[in-house]
């Protein structure tokens, strides 16, 4: 009978560090942690990447409407100076509508977004903005191995820890 390593901790602690080393992995490209933990975070990164693989052109464009601000040359928001109904004077911002391509997700890749991100947690980058990190498992790591089955990471030994002896290996994306 198949089971996963313990590797010493916890069922929640064991399931939140391998989100993270998960997330790290496909964030930065490679991680370095111990071998068991990097044969536990290989099993679950390859079955994201293929999924990825799987899904990647899953999807159709479509138009839609925005509204949003109208803006000057500087950047800056366009306003007018309107009147309300019991007659004070206020300054209103220009909205303009637009239409814009975007990919819908067919609901397979929908699902596979879903599994995704139950794997893996959200990132910010230094400036506190978003990192989508499904859309660059979709975008740029399925790209780079859509023709390969399987084997999308590999882990080189690096030699024994001190303190523990632990075996420290180095997990990346090939």
């Amino acid at each position: 009978m198949a089971t996963n390593r313990k590797l010493g901790k916890t069922t929640d602690i064991r399931l939140a560090m391998l989100k993270n080393q998960v997330t790290d992995l496909i964030l930065h490209g490679k991680i370095e942690t111990t071998e068991a933990r990097a044969k536990e975070v290989k099993a679950i990164a390859d079955s994201i990447i293929s999924l990825a693989v799987k899904e990647k052109d899953n999807f159709e464009t479509v138009d839609v409407k925005v509204i949003k601000a109208k803006l000057d040359s500087k950047g800056n928001k366009v306003t007018e100076l309107t009147k309300s109904k019991n007659g004070k004077e206020y300054l209103k911002v220009v909205k303009e509508e637009t239409t814009e391509k975007r990919q819908k997700d067919m609901p397979s890749r929908l699902n596979a977004r879903r599994k995704i991100m139950r794997n893996i947690n959200k990132v910010k980058d230094e400036k506190g903005n978003n990192i989508d990190l499904p859309s660059k498992l979709f975008n740029e790591i399925a790209a780079k191995y859509e023709g390969r089955v399987g084997g999308y990471t590999r882990i080189i030994k690096k030699g024994q820890r001190k303190g523990d002896n632990a075996e420290v290996v180095i997990l990346e994306l090939v």
